[in-house]
């Protein structure tokens, strides 16, 4: 009898002891109190395509930036003009100079690459207001099929984004051309 009571203690010991060294659960307000949660939720839905750097043209869906994303920092941290001929891509890289000609209606026009987006599958750019116009895409449209050609691109690390210049480079390596930094 003594030997099972001390069985059963040694087991709820054990049971308590795992317990105790299981972390703790969040639960869903902490997580949306934590300064990491939204940036991280947007990670996990949008993963960061790669750089396309080969000057290839695009065929897609065009949209509109929304009205609520005027005056916000884009991610070249420039405010968001909707009279200026700005657009967002994912994978041109930030500073590119490009052609955008909507293909129903003809009509194009020349953007630069300020932001990051669309993140709506099957669209290629988001294009500023007055550029929606010069192009013949219409608010009550919304989306229209275009082509986008780049027609300048930044050097590699000259004129991009903090993310896209740590993306282009590698941690311990000298860009090519730097000097190094003697101690």
């Amino acid at each position: 009898m003594f030997a099972r009571s001390v069985m059963a203690g040694v087991t709820l010991a054990a049971v308590a002891a795992v317990a105790c060294a299981r972390p703790a659960q969040t639960s869903p307000a902490q997580v949306a109190a934590s300064p990491l949660a939204p940036q991280a939720s947007q990670a996990a839905r949008h993963p960061t395509p790669r750089l396309d750097r080969t000057g290839r043209r695009r065929v897609g869906k065009a949209s509109i930036y929304a009205g609520k994303f005027r005056g916000r920092k884009m991610a070249d941290g420039t405010r968001m003009n909707p009279q200026d001929d700005s657009a967002a891509s994912k994978t041109l890289p930030l500073g590119t100079t490009a052609k955008v000609t909507n293909l129903e209606t003809g009509e194009s026009a020349v953007v630069t690459i300020r932001d990051r987006g669309p993140f709506v599958k099957g669209r290629i750019v988001d294009l500023s207001p007055a550029t929606a116009d010069k192009v013949g895409l219409a608010r009550r449209e919304g989306v229209s099929k275009v082509e986008v050609t780049p027609i300048a691109m930044p050097p590699a690390n000259e004129g991009a984004g903090i993310h896209d210049a740590l993306r282009d480079t590698h941690v311990g390596r000298p860009d090519p051309g730097s000097t190094p930094v003697r101690r």
